[in-house]
């Protein structure tokens, strides 16, 4: 028998060559951890400086790749999703309820992240004094904030990437073509084409998560160290347990009580989007991966559309909710601030009103500058916590992205329109069988929904 025969006889390729094991990618994102925390810490120990500024070039390079898309991505993302809520019966009460499970999921967190603080006093003990901090390079205002959404021009948004502007003039673009109606569809078609061009050369990008990995905790490692990690030690800690109580906590009682669904199968489904956030800390660079998780959870196609990419710019339980209102503490408490209850009912305000403003990117300055304007803190203050902002993000990150793949599966499954068969079989698939692929399920579940 000729080796071609056996190979068909027996199903496997002919030849013994060896081949190299497919690596899969959440093992590609620990590799990348580990790499850049033994890299950073010989870079600092060793004093190594082309090694540091080596790392800091490729996680800059990996952070700008993401920021590159960002703009086009959201305005085309938006554009889309609006005129997707045409194909979707009762759109209003979906996009309403939508926001609504935003509001309370926000209002949850920021109660978290004060009681947290509160308990925990993150600024005491920590040695650092008023003189540590210095004024941050951008900050927000309740002014800039309601003036600076409607742009000056339609040019300037996308060369300053404000993301709130833009989604600002996508959605006048939405609601403009959903007017025009067939006489927009050459601009819909268009859009779409855009979107998924835009999609597929993010995909490119989020296959070099792994090697932004290393730079990006190399660099803060090499620039930072330990020491700096300790004076932190108890507002790091608070962040990180915030933003766990809300991923592990919350969530999972929302899926149970709100849903009626198994929460694992929703972590199961959602991990790859979850694990991406965390490395790449961007909301809306992790959008498509976002998106596909949420379409296989058995959230209606048309539904997703619009509820991800709304969500990746409003919806940050991590950086506008459970971040500020810890920060808040921890600045006051630095420089000897007292906090009343007015203004802990401050800080829920601005979260819930002011997610916006954090714009899907990675960081959260503006809303915690917009947050310490209101409560008349000292914005030096921000100074204070940028150097340890990097290890920050990745948590605030990862449970934003986790909340906008949760909000869409408790809307669809109370109204009535979630694919039960497909939210039990999600699974915790590589981030590569994504890509390029169709969403399973139908194309277009169009069930009336009920009150």
């Amino acid at each position: 028998m000729s080796a071609n025969a056996a190979s068909a006889a027996t199903g496997k390729p002919s030849g013994s060559g060896f081949r190299i094991p497919k690596v899969p990618f959440w093992a590609q994102i620990i590799t990348g951890l580990v790499l850049g925390v033994l890299l950073g810490w010989l870079a600092r120990e060793q004093d190594i400086s082309w090694l540091k500024d080596t790392l800091g070039h490729i996680g800059d390079i990996f952070v700008r790749l993401l920021k590159l898309a960002v703009a086009p991505l959201v305005f085309f993302a938006i554009l889309v999703s609006i005129t997707n809520l045409r194909k979707v019966n009762n759109a209003a009460r979906l996009a309403g309820r939508t926001l609504l499970w935003f509001l309370i999921t926000s209002l949850i967190a920021v109660a978290i992240g004060i009681t947290i603080g509160l308990l925990t006093n993150p600024g005491a003990g920590t040695g650092l004094t008023p003189k540590d901090g210095k004024l941050p390079e951008a900050n927000g205002s309740w002014i800039d904030f309601l003036t600076g959404i409607v742009p000056q021009d339609v040019i300037t948004p996308f060369t300053e990437l404000n993301v709130l502007q833009i989604v600002f003039l996508a959605a006048v673009a939405g609601i403009a073509a959903l007017a025009l109606g067939e006489k927009a569809k050459p601009v819909l078609t268009f859009s779409e084409a855009v979107l998924e061009l835009l999609q597929k050369a993010l995909w490119w990008v989020i296959r070099l998560a792994p090697l932004g990995t290393v730079g990006l905790i190399g660099y803060a490692i090499a620039g930072y160290g330990w020491d700096l990690v300790s004076k932190y030690a108890t507002f790091t800690a608070d962040v990180y347990i915030g933003c766990a109580l809300v991923l592990f906590g919350v969530y999972p009682l929302l899926l149970v009580t709100a849903a009626k669904v198994n929460p694992v199968h929703f972590f199961r489904g959602a991990w790859p989007a979850i694990q991406l956030a965390f490395v790449s800390r961007s909301s809306v660079g992790t959008m498509p991966v976002t998106q596909k998780v949420t379409e296989r959870l058995g959230v209606p196609k048309e539904y997703t559309s619009f509820a991800v990419p709304f969500g990746a710019t409003t919806k940050m339980d991590g950086c506008a909710a459970i971040y500020p209102a810890l920060a808040a503490i921890f600045i006051a408490e630095i420089f000897d601030v007292q906090l009343g209850i007015q203004d802990y009912l401050l800080i829920a305000f601005v979260s819930v009103v002011g997610s916006a403003a954090t714009a899907g990117l990675t960081g959260a300055t503006v809303m915690l500058t917009l947050t310490l304007s209101t409560l008349g803190l000292p914005l030096e203050g921000v100074g204070l916590l940028m150097a340890i902002d990097p290890i920050l993000d990745m948590m605030r990150t990862a449970t934003n992205v986790a909340g906008q793949a949760l909000v869409p599966v408790i809307v669809a499954a109370r109204e009535k329109i979630l694919d039960h068969d497909a939210y039990t079989s999600a699974t915790s698939s590589p981030i590569d069988e994504f890509e390029g692929k169709p969403e399973q399920g139908p194309e277009d579940r169009r069930v009336p929904l009920t009150a």
